[in-house]
């Protein structure tokens, strides 16, 4: 009988024993959650204490908010997104950048963090890696114009010109009625030699944004790549009397008077490119064509200042090889300058 109800007594005990034990690691269980729920908690309080503070543009005590916010729960994505917005507004793109990437990890369905990712990296000239935010964030939404504009852009800057075409005809099938995207448009035809179309696009950038300077002088551009000259000029004139300091608009007027035959207005645009810009390289090589083609001229009888315009010439051929010395057709440049610096030895 003794043996007996010690054996119960210590089955009961051992029964007690892992009873308070299994209690024990439920409450212990308890303390673990209720430690991480207020973790969390602190994290989320310190979020909504950064968004107060961006509010009254303290951005850097919102920021040690935020990072202690991230210390606490890093798998906070409204906390990086929030730090990227900070960071892209203080122009400090890398860390923008930094916590974007976070932001989209952690809600890769979010339209806004994908666009300012791309955003940022356009900034940063990271062409490369905004095409594929900004892919992400028209996925997201294909309607938005912007991303699809952007996108063409990116595109457009790393020479992947047909896949700026498809993005910028979807900003056009979004919005007709948008300048931004008919420039942008024309800009790729003309890359693709598409010069007709180019000036399609153009002129109805035109017609929506009429005496824009940079629309007028693109399509001008368009113009003399057909050999349409006259119109050309027009427009390049017209662009002087909006922005009479734009050294690009005049050195392209100077090329338009030496294909139209008219030399003394070439030179004349081409210095007042050159006064403008000095280190403009095209505007050297150019002017020193027109000098040439006055000092080569057999209706001339002037030998003496022939010889003075074709070393005046030459001149501007070694400062524009100085300023750039890798130029398209350089070795032609360099024939020439030898050709006609042995007559002035």
């Amino acid at each position: 009988m003794s043996n007996s109800t010690d054996g119960h007594l210590v089955v009961r005990s051992r029964f007690v024993t892992y009873c308070q034990m299994g209690a024990l690691c439920v409450c212990a269980a308890g303390l673990l959650l209720s430690a991480g729920c207020s973790q969390e908690q602190q994290a989320v309080d310190l979020y909504v204490d950064a968004v107060m503070l961006r509010e009254l543009n303290e951005n850097e005590m919102a920021v040690e908010k935020l990072n202690s916010a991230v210390q606490l729960n890093e798998r906070l994505p409204s906390a990086h997104s929030l730090l990227g917005d900070i960071y892209q507004e203080t122009k400090d793109y890398e860390r923008s950048a930094a916590s974007y990437e976070k932001a989209t990890e952690l809600a890769p369905r979010s339209f806004k963090n994908h666009f300012n990712l791309g955003r940022v990296y356009q900034i940063m000239k990271r062409f490369a890696f905004a095409v594929k935010a900004y892919n992400r964030a028209c996925e997201l939404k294909p309607d938005h114009l912007d991303a699809h504009i952007n996108a063409a852009k990116c595109y457009y800057e790393i020479r992947d010109y047909n896949n700026a075409l498809v993005a910028a005809v979807r900003a056009e099938q979004i919005d007709p009625n948008v300048s931004e995207t008919q420039k942008m448009l024309g800009d790729i035809y003309d890359s693709q030699k598409n010069y007709d179309q180019a000036i399609r696009s153009y002129k109805r950038a035109l017609e929506i944004d009429s005496n824009n300077p940079g629309i007028m002088t693109s399509l001008a551009v368009a113009y003399l790549n057909t050999n349409r000259n006259e119109p050309a000029k027009e427009l390049l004139t017209s662009v002087i009397q909006i922005q009479p300091d734009n050294g690009t608009t005049y050195q392209y007027l100077g090329y338009c008077y030496l294909r139209l035959d008219e030399l003394e207005e070439s030179i004349e645009s081409y210095s007042r490119a050159i006064e403008i810009n000095d280190n403009d390289w095209e505007a050297h090589r150019g002017i020193g064509v027109a000098y040439m083609m006055r000092g080569i001229d057999k209706t001339n009888e002037d030998e003496q200042l022939k010889a003075k315009l074709r070393s005046e010439a030459v001149w501007h051929w070694h400062l524009s090889l100085n300023i750039k010395p890798d130029q398209p057709q350089r070795e032609r440049l360099l024939k020439f300058i030898e050709m006609y610096s042995k007559e002035n030895k």
